[in-house]
Order: structure tokens, then sequence, then C-alpha cells
């Protein structure tokens, strides 16, 4: 009778890992979030210098809250755009943009802490250490793009570029998607990096989000509340007006590419949701399903009402649930082929 053979990491799933891995993949998903709020509530440049360890403890007392107070006021957006605002009000905007840095720290350890005892345990199965390094490394990268994102407005305009927002997202997207998709290699086996039409429908999704970073970076969202008109026409009269770059600094022009890369990203999904069903897998296809045409609703409800802070975080939340779900499609494809 042959000995039985005790289970290895190479067995079974190291499932430790992959809750720890999905744990933090909701924590970025909520830091995109709550990023989206403090865009939305103008409290992004309401911190005005960069304390990475220091900075983690809130003003403390009321001499403190004096000091920061009175540094936001030698910010060009006070002197130009809030001059009338009182110490409650600062309080307000301060708080996202405090919550927005320490929830940064927060995910900093923990993702460190587990990943040094995992590493020290010998558990992080054989070719995971190099992604998750890389994912640890991409995550301090962040925190400094997201401090050379503020600086660019508190120089010469008093808004934040929204080439550096771009580009802030973009670096929080690539980890929350080197999350989901090493979390399912994980738990599900290793898949095949995706192609085709699969990986078409992920460039739009992404570029969905991408597209909507420029448009909140404009407050292109404020132009146009209607749909699916732009003024007399599908084409607003000014687009085309910043020449070669018009894509990314005419607001209007913003606001028609986010509507039109929607589309072609739901109608793409749902060519990703067909392939779903057609290999068995119908609850990740009608959830998938949801997903899409419920952001898709939300776009058009934070459209309509002028973007309202309730409906553009939805709208936000819905963005990281579709990539999610549209890279768990993916993954799951590529595993059944």
């Amino acid at each position: 009778m042959p000995a039985k053979l005790t289970p290895s990491l190479s067995d079974s799933p190291p499932m430790a890992i992959v809750r720890w891995l999905v744990f933090m993949t909701v924590m970025v998903g909520l830091m995109v979030i709550i990023g989206g709020i403090t865009r939305l509530t103008e409290s992004g440049l309401s911190m005005v210098e960069w304390r990475p360890l220091i900075g983690a403890l809130p003003p403390l007392s009321e001499a403190e809250w004096q000091r920061v107070f009175q540094l936001y006021q030698t910010s060009l957006e006070f002197q130009e755009i809030n001059s009338d605002m009182d110490m409650a009000g600062f309080k307000t905007i301060f708080f996202w943009e405090y919550f927005h840095r320490l929830w940064g720290r927060l995910l900093g350890i923990c993702f460190f802490l587990p990943l040094l005892y995992f590493w020290l345990r010998g558990q992080i199965p054989a070719g995971y250490k190099l992604p998750l390094t890389g994912l640890l490394f991409l995550g301090g990268f962040q925190g400094v793009v997201g401090w050379w994102m503020v600086t660019s407005g508190l120089v010469d305009n008093p808004a934040v570029s929204q080439y550096r927002l771009a580009s802030h997202l973009s670096v929080a997207l690539i980890i929350f998607a080197g999350l989901v998709w090493t979390a399912a290699n994980l738990r599900f086996g290793r898949a095949p990096l995706p192609g085709g039409h699969t990986l078409a429908t992920l460039g739009l999704v992404g570029l969905t989000i991408l597209a909507g970073a420029f448009v909140a970076g404009m407050d292109a969202g404020l132009l146009y509340n209607e749909y699916p008109l732009m003024g007399d026409g599908l084409i607003p009269y000014e687009y085309g007006e910043k020449g070669m770059w018009d894509a990314f600094e005419n607001p209007a022009s913003a606001q028609f590419h986010h509507r039109w890369i929607a589309v072609l990203a739901v109608i793409a999904v749902i060519g990703l949701i067909r392939k779903l069903y057609k290999t068995g897998q119908n609850r990740l296809a009608n959830a998938l399903g949801a997903i899409v045409f419920i952001q898709f609703g939300l776009g058009l409800t934070t459209l309509l009402l002028g973007v309202p802070v309730w409906a553009g975080a939805l709208h936000q939340t819905g963005a990281v649930l579709l990539l999610a779900a549209t890279l768990l499609a993916a993954h799951r494809l590529g595993a059944a082929s």
C-alpha cells in the first residue's frame, strides 16, 4: 500500500496568501474610491506639505491646526479660490486628503508585514516572490507619484494637473490589476495573459477609467449635463479647438471621449459575457453583466445630475468593481482555453 503523501503548497492553493491578496485588493479599491471623493470635494490641495512619517498623525492641538491652516492660506488655491474659507471649512477638506494619505500608509503596512511573514516562513510559492516584490515597490512609487501630483497645484496653477492625476490613477489601476491577477493565479491556477478580444476589452475598460480621470481633472463633468447630445449635436462645437492636445486639454472633448469609449467598453464586455456563458461560467457572466449595466447607469446619473459627490463616488466604485470583474473573466476564460 503506497505511503500517504503530505500535502504541500504545490498540492493546494496557499489560501492564507490568497485571502491576504483579496484583502489588499479591497483596500486598494477603497483607496481609489477615497481618492475620487477627495477629488470631488476639492480637498486634494488642503495639505501643502509632505511628511511621510510625522504626517501620519493629524493635528492634535489648536496650535497645530492653526499652523497647517496658515500653511494652506499661503497656497494659490486659498488665495484665488477659497479666500473666504474659515477653520471649519478647512477641517472638512483637510479630512479627506489626510484620510487618503493615511489609507495609503495603512496599505503599505498591510502589504509589507504579511509579505515579510510569508517570505520568512518560506510559504510563498515558486515564481511569486518577484511579482509580490514588484507590487510592494509599485506601492511605494505610488506615494511619490501622489505627491508629484499634488505639487502641480501648489506652484503656478491652483489645480492639479490632469496628466498627473491620470498618472496617479494609472499606477493605482496597475497595482489593483496585479493583485487581482496574482490572487486568481494562486486560487485557480496560472492562466495565460489575455489576448485578442479579451485583451481589447480590458484595454477599453481601463481606457474608460483613465478618460474619466481627464474628465475629473478638468471638471469636464460640469459641462453638457445631457445625453446623448452635447449641445446641438453628438459632438460638442468646441471639439478640436486645442489642436493635437485637444483630447487631453479640452474639457468638452474629454467628456465626449469618456462617453463613447464607455459605450465601446460596454459592447466589448457584452462579448466577454457571451464567452463566459459558452464556457459554462454563468454566475460570473451574470455578475459581470449586472456590474457593467449598473456602472453605465451610474455614469449617466452622475452626468445628468451635474456630478454630485455621492453619485461620483458610486460611479468610481462601479469602475473598480467592473475592472475586477473583467479581470476575473479574462482569467477564467484564459484558464478554460
